[in-house]
This record gives structure tokens, C-alpha cells and sequence, in this order.
């Protein structure tokens, strides 16, 4: 199916379309893996856009370390959050 509209979208006199089945087919296998394997890396990107909008509220810190705190005592009180959020479901 995704052959199919590949190769409707290489036929089209459409930039943006062939531009899009260009990607589709360089990256063919990568996107084909997600069906295959549960892995994602989505909790990574989460934690990495945590650290980011942190880092801009914390523009001005001079001490790492407290930056560095400040990162472990956020994802210190996710965890413990999760954590109250399981024991109410059971």
C-alpha cells in the first residue's frame, strides 16, 4: 500500500509530493522497523524537552550544579507522581 502511493506520488507533477515519496523511500526500512518493534525513543525526547524548557526558565544560572539539581529533583518528583498514579489505579 505504501508502494502504491509512493509510486502514484513519484508520478505526479507535484513538488511537494515527490519531494515527500523521495523521504518516504530513503527511509523505507527505518519506518517500516516501527511496525515491527515496540521500541520508541519518545521517553527520551520527553525527558531531553523537560531539561530544555528548564534550561530556558533557568536562563542566568551560573552554578551548574544547582541546574544539575534542579533536573534531579524534577524527574525525582515525576518518578514519585507515577509512582502515587499506580498505586490509586490497583
Amino acid at each position: 500500500m505504501m508502494n502504491e502511493w509512493v509510486y502514484m506520488a513519484q508520478d505526479s507533477n507535484l513538488l511537494e509530493y515527490y519531494e515527500c515519496s523521495n523521504t518516504l523511500i530513503n527511509w523505507q526500512t527505518e519506518i517500516l522497523n516501527t511496525f515491527d518493534y515496540p521500541y520508541s525513543n519518545g521517553f527520551t525526547e520527553g525527558c531531553n524537552n523537560k531539561i530544555e524548557v528548564l534550561k530556558r526558565n533557568a536562563y542566568g544560572y551560573r552554578n551548574f550544579k544547582r541546574f544539575r539539581n534542579r533536573i534531579m529533583h524534577i524527574f525525582a518528583y515525576q518518578k514519585r507522581k507515577n509512582e502515587d498514579n499506580l498505586k490509586e489505579a490497583a
